[in-house]
């Protein structure tokens, strides 16, 4: 092939495949000259995209409540007139619950009787002290427990207005969220004083009111053996215990869970957890 055919062809082949591009360009002239293509030079190499600071984008969602993190879905939930003081189950069923914690003092030493005995209860924490200690939650969701809602700073409810009750519920919701993994589905006012807009409100935010069956007044230091006295003399079938592991010396607690719960366990009680009925 003369020199003036080849240069004719290959104005031609450039013609025809200018749409494909230059890579595809070069690919053909090689495949047809048997001359050796020439590849683009490639961009110099930088640093990963993922290291480059990204621009903030115009279109960028932003979520449909607010400005926050996304938060799960709040469950339906119906409003009761009074908190369940027992709970449904078969057999000799009962409730150990821990209010106003995590404390880092009395706390873990709970957990790990729980632990010891491969037992599960319901934490029902205060926002103030939760924010602080939410290693304490995440172990709770590991280990199997239920992590309940008391408010963020333990306010009697009854004198606070609605905004008030619905902020202490939801900042503690919020919280539990993070550190345990997911919203709460139970609730229990301080003080055990309830009110209408606390029912209303708990409801709104996807959880159950839960008081309480035996109350073994650790807050009042009455002695361990008193409270292991009370725990055994009220248990029954459905009960539900308040204790508490923190807002206070909760030493007493911690020692009277040692006592009692094998002696619950040796009589056929079986230690759990409720589990919710949803709308």
């Amino acid at each position: 092939m003369t020199k003036d055919q080849l240069l004719t062809r290959r104005r031609a082949l450039l013609a025809g495949a200018a749409a494909v591009g230059a890579v595809g360009t070069a690919g053909v002239l090689a495949a047809i000259t048997g001359e050796e293509a020439v590849r683009p030079a490639l961009p110099a190499v930088g640093p990963p995209a993922a290291a480059r600071p990204l621009k903030p984008s115009a279109y960028r969602l932003q979520p449909l409540t607010g400005y926050g993190p996304p938060r799960a879905a709040q469950r339906k939930t119906l409003v009761r007139h009074e908190p369940m003081l027992k709970v449904s189950g078969r057999g000799r069923t009962m409730v150990l619950t821990f209010d106003d914690g995590p404390d880092p003092r009395y706390t873990p030493h709970i957990l790990d009787t729980l632990a010891e005995y491969d037992v599960h209860a319901m934490f029902f924490v205060c926002g103030e002290m939760a924010v602080h200690n939410e290693d304490l939650l995440a172990r709770m969701a590991d280990e199997g427990h239920v992590v309940g809602n008391h408010t963020w700073s333990h306010p009697l409810l009854t004198r606070l207005s609605r905004s008030r009750i619905r902020s202490e519920m939801e900042r503690t919701c919020d919280v539990i969220e993070d550190a345990y993994g997911e919203r709460p589905e139970w609730f229990r006012a301080p003080y055990g004083a309830w009110n209408r807009a606390a029912f209303q409100l708990g409801a709104e935010l996807g959880m159950e009111p839960l008081a309480w069956t035996v109350d073994t007044l650790d807050w009042t230091t009455p002695g361990t053996r008193s409270i292991v006295g009370r725990v055994e003399n009220g248990a029954a079938p459905g009960v539900v215990v308040l204790s508490h592991d923190a807002g206070g010396d909760r030493s007493q607690s911690v020692r009277a869970l040692r006592d009692y719960l094998p002696q619950l366990l040796d009589s056929g009680y079986h230690i759990t957890v409720p589990r919710r009925q949803y709308a």
